[in-house]
Order: C-alpha cells, then sequence, then structure tokens
C-alpha cells in the first residue's frame, strides 16, 4: 500500500535512528551520556510546582480549558513583553497560548498556507519550521541560518524568482540548532524587507532568557513596523526547565493570531488549566530561578568547550542556546553527521544529534545540549578523548581514516 500523502512529504526522521542505537546500548549495559535531545535536566522551580498542586486539588479547574489560553495567563506574557523589551500587547488580539511553541508553528502554518505556497526556512533549521509548512502544502525553500549579507541576497532571490513569490519567512534566534545570534539592525532590516514585499515573519524566540555574555536577545516586535507582518513564538520550555508542561505562545500581527486562534478553536481546548494557571505564577513572580538556570548552562558551556578542547575536539563557544554547533572532526567527515553521531554511541558512549537532522546543510556538524552536569560532560570528553585516540587503530574497518585525512 502506498504511503498517505501528508506521510509521503515526511523523510525518515533522522534522530529516530540515532535514538533507536542509543536505546540499543543501553540495553546492552553501556552507560550513555546523552547530549542529544534538547530536554532540560534541571527541574522546575519549586514555587512553579507547588502552583500547579495546588491548583490542580481544586474541583473547578479539570473541564476543558481556553484554547487561546485564560485571560490571566495571556496577561503575564503581555506584562513579560513590556519589562523585557519594551514591547506592549494586547491580551486579547495579539496573545495566543499554544501547547508548547512547535504547536504553535504546526497550526500557523495550518492556518496560513495554501498548496503550492512558497515559504522561504534557514537551513539548517528546527524541523518544524520546515515541516510543519510542508505537512499543510507549502513549498520550502532555503535560506542561509547566519544573520548577515548572505542570508538578504537569498531571500531577493527567493522574491524574484520563486512563483508564486514567498509567502514568509522563518527566523530562529538564538538559533536552534546553531546558536547564531540576532541583533536589533538585522531584525530591522528584515522587517523593512517583509513589508517592502509583502512578506510574513515568523520568529521563534524559544531561547530568548538562554544567553551567556551579556546580551539579551531582542524581539523582532521591539522593531517599528514589525507588528504589521510579525508574529513571535516564545516557550517555558527551556525558560523556566517546564518542557514536559507543553507551555508557549504566539505574540504579534492581530491577524495572524485571528487565524492562528481559529485554527486552534476546532483542533484542542488549550492546556490543562492548572499548568496554564502555574504558568501565569511563573510569569509574575520571582524571576531569579531564570538567572541560576542562566548560569548553570553558561558553566556547562565553559566546561564542554574546555574538556572537549583538551581532549581534542575543539568546539565553538555558544553565545546563547542549550547547544553547541560542532564541526565533525576533519578525520570523519566524510562519514556524514549521522554515521559519526552512530559512531560516537558505539565506541564513545556519547550520544550528539546529527546535523543533517536540521537539513542538509547541516552535515558537517553535531549538535551537542548541554543536558548533562559538568561531571557527565567530563565523562563524555574523556570518553571522546580515549576514542580519538585509537580510532587509527581500532576503526580501518569503519571508516577510511587515512584517506578522509587527505
Amino acid at each position: 500500500m502506498s504511503e498517505f500523502h501528508s506521510v509521503r512529504r515526511l523523510p525518515q526522521y533522522v534522530f529516530e535512528q540515532v535514538n533507536r542505537l542509543k536505546a540499543s546500548a543501553r540495553a546492552a549495559g553501556a552507560d550513555i551520556i546523552d547530549l542529544g535531545m534538547g530536554n532540560p535536566d534541571l527541574p522546575t522551580p519549586q514555587h512553579i510546582v507547588q502552583k500547579l498542586a495546588e491548583t490542580a486539588g481544586r474541583p473547578d479547574v479539570h473541564g476543558y480549558s481556553a484554547s487561546r489560553g485564560i485571560n490571566g495567563l495571556r496577561k503575564a506574557q503581555a506584562a513579560y513583553y513590556e519589562r523585557r523589551f519594551g514591547v506592549k500587547l494586547d491580551p486579547n488580539t495579539q496573545i495566543v497560548a499554544t501547547i508548547g511553541s512547535k504547536e504553535g508553528f504546526a497550526n500557523m502554518a495550518q492556518a496560513i498556507t495554501a498548496p503550492g505556497d512558497v515559504i522561504l526556512v534557514p537551513n539548517p533549521s528546527y524541523p518544524i519550521h520546515a515541516f510543519g509548512f510542508l505537512m499543510a502544502g507549502g513549498v520550502i525553500r532555503s535560506v542561509p541560518v547566519e544573520p548577515g549579507p548572505e542570508f538578504f541576497h537569498a531571500m531577493e532571490r527567493a522574491v524574484m524568482h520563486s512563483i508564486p513569490k514567498p509567502l514568509a519567512v522563518v527566523l530562529c534566534y538564538p538559533s536552534n540548532p546553531t546558536a547564531h545570534v540576532a541583533d536589533l539592525d538585522f531584525y530591522r532590516d528584515v522587517v523593512a524587507f517583509a513589508r517592502k514585499h509583502d512578506l510574513f515573519v515568523l520568529s521563534d524566540l524559544a531561547y530568548a532568557e538562554i544567553y551567556f555574555d551579556d546580551f539579551p536577545p531582542p524581539s523582532i516586535l521591539q522593531v517599528p513596523g514589525a507588528m504589521d507582518v510579525a508574529v513571535e513564538f516564545t516557550s517555558m520550555s527551556k525558560t523556566y526547565s517546564m518542557a514536559g508542561w507543553r507551555m508557549g505562545f504566539a505574540v504579534g500581527n492581530e491577524r495572524l493570531i485571528a487565524a492562528l486562534s481559529r485554527v486552534k478553536s476546532y483542533l484542542d481546548y488549550g492546556a490543562y488549566t492548572p499548568i496554564q494557571v502555574a504558568a501565569t505564577t511563573a510569569l509574575n513572580g520571582p524571576q531569579d530561578c531564570i538567572e541560576e538556570m542562566r548560569q548553570i548552562y553558561k558553566h556547562r558551556r565553559d566546561v564542554l568547550v574546555d574538556s572537549f578542547g583538551r581532549a581534542g575536539w575543539q568546539i565553538p563557544a555558544p553565545r546563547a542556546s542549550m547547544f553547541a554547533w560542532v564541526p565533525i572532526p576533519d578525520a570523519f567527515k566524510s562519514m556524514g553527521s549521522l554515521e559519526f553521531s552512530k559512531l560516537l554511541i558505539e565506541k564513545a558512549d556519547v550520544a550528539v544529534a546529527p546535523g543533517v537532522g536540521f537539513g542538509e546543510h547541516g552535515d558537517d556538524y553535531v549538535r551537542i545540549a548541554l543536558v548533562e552536569n559538568e561531571q557527565r560532560i567530563r565523562q563524555a570528553a574523556r570518553n571522546v578523548r580515549r576514542f580519538l585516540e585509537t580510532a587509527d587503530k581500532t576503526l580501518h574497518n569503519v571508516v577510511p581514516i587515512s584517506s578522509a585525512r587527505r
């Protein structure tokens, strides 16, 4: 039997191959240090958990919830945007709560995409940025992920040569997976370009609060005129270590928010009310927990860069996000990122995310997540050192090391 139409548009999920190998190795007794999935290991702050438990004990909160988010939660998100970015939002028309930012992106794609619509997406990029639109019948055209002149050259070429002309461009800074960051000047140029060419801008700001060098990532909505063209997606998953709670937001352009809200009203009833109440407490309550988490990720980043560097694998230090985007060592580049990631599990007991899972332009890289404590990161570095030091002798039947070096 042939595949269903939407399923045919999706390639094999690269990460599942790594996950299967990881599970098999663990079942055989291996101690796999998992630096692959971006799943926060830090606990949700206790005052947020307490509010969840307290609210769940009430008899009036177990029915269907508001699909757009309860009023108090949308007001709390508006307050966050005003104090963090100086951006004023109307909670009734410019904010909708989502079941994580991933669901928000997918349903926005359903809301605005007609079959054949062209969407500009960075390559490499977080998979939902492209595949949400592919599942909605759209066509993806790649642009560079780095915020620089080539990005705008690619946008110009896309507008000139795409039929139909592009509907929207996706941004993600700090970037998942590459950890690139963008400044307000870049966003100003994007907004000007979008207004000139009648494009929507969909900005993923999931890592707004994980930054390391006193450079708080800006919001595109800080740019005058951005509300005419842009919607921004944020998530509580990383900011408050609430990944499993599935709570995020879309904010910005009223027309786009209305379209997303209408689609969601047919597809879901919103997150469980006690989760929304606890999320409101997170946004309105003390924010020192964010700084504490930020410092933990920074220390992990520094340990990763130092220990892996001494092991013989140089890692560029990310300025933001909870990831490092790391070139595959030269001797292994010919393998590609998927086979190299498998090899690391088999020979070093270390799991990373293959860069090709984020797009073909990521195949010379792997993504390393800061989701293990410093001791485990150092152990991973020791494992990698042993692997690199013995590769010439042990891998001659696996990868042609000598020819790869020429």
